[in-house]
């Protein structure tokens, strides 16, 4: 009875756990519909970084290309580089 309580316990733990820690390492993010959390999952991209991104998207629409992330302060080719395979504009 004591091990079925602990595992039931657990697995309850387990399921608890926030989206992003069962999310796969290296999943893609579509930066036209990313949150600030979602884009803070990305390499060398802060809360501040993210703010940015959404702001700029919000004020000039989607973005067409990834390297057009350039555009937002704080954005350069070395963050599009350690991110390139992360990085979408969705379909």
């Amino acid at each position: 009875m004591k091990k079925s309580l602990v595992l039931l316990v657990l697995f309850g733990l387990l399921l608890g756990l926030h989206a992003s820690v069962w999310a796969v390492e290296g999943a893609p993010i579509d930066i036209n519909t990313a949150t600030v959390e979602e884009l803070t999952e990305l390499k060398k991209i802060g809360v501040k970084t993210a703010e940015r991104i959404v702001a700029y998207r919000q004020a000039h629409g989607p973005f067409k290309t990834v390297a057009e992330l350039k555009e937002v302060k704080g954005v350069g080719d070395k963050i599009l580089m350690l991110n390139k395979d992360r990085l979408t504009v969705g379909k």
